[in-house]
């Protein structure tokens, strides 16, 4: 079942376009400035941004806005119900899932075009049915032992910008 559509809630991809690059999940997003900024870092790669729902927030909301600028006319969004809806409509064997629990370093993953970045909530990651910190397509960013975490902003742009240096599809 689709979701009902806001402003900014549209998938740019039409038949005939071509599809992009890398995705961007976010799963259940619970800070509408990070969504905003991760929406403007999506244009910036030429990536789609999935939203897997309930977001904690309204689409519709001046931060989410803000924090997009101008640039939300151009991000290519989908929104779905659940994990389910989004695993059948992308591969799941091409996602890589971001969390400070995992083994991998993200620059140990061999990247290429058509990867899906899976990231969790703000506060809480992603559950355990859907990401294994083992698992090889676990990756994390390292930080040193006084950080807790970084910004879900901060890291989608890294993870973004490497999957650009890796795979060369900007100049």
């Amino acid at each position: 079942m689709d979701q009902p559509t806001s402003p900014i809630d549209k998938s740019n991809g039409t038949a005939s376009s071509p599809p992009p690059p890398v995705h961007v999940v976010l799963y259940q997003p619970e800070i509408p400035q990070n969504t905003g900024n991760i929406g403007r870092s999506c244009v910036a790669v030429g990536a789609k941004l999935w939203i897997v729902e309930p977001a904690s927030f309204s689409f519709e909301e001046r931060r989410l806005r803000r924090a997009g600028l101008d640039y939300w006319q151009h991000l290519d969004i989908e929104r779905v119900p659940n994990w389910e809806t989004l695993t059948s409509k992308l591969d799941p064997a091409r996602f890589f899932f971001l969390s400070k629990f995992a083994k991998r370093h993200l620059w140990d993953a061999p990247m290429s075009v058509g990867d899906v970045f899976v990231f969790g909530r703000e506060t809480s990651g992603l559950p355990s049915h859907i990401m294994d910190p083992h698992d090889e397509r676990a990756l994390r960013l390292p930080t040193t032992e006084k950080v807790r975490s970084l910004n879900l902003a901060t890291t989608a742009g890294i993870v973004l910008y490497e999957h650009v240096r890796q795979c060369s599809y900007l100049s």
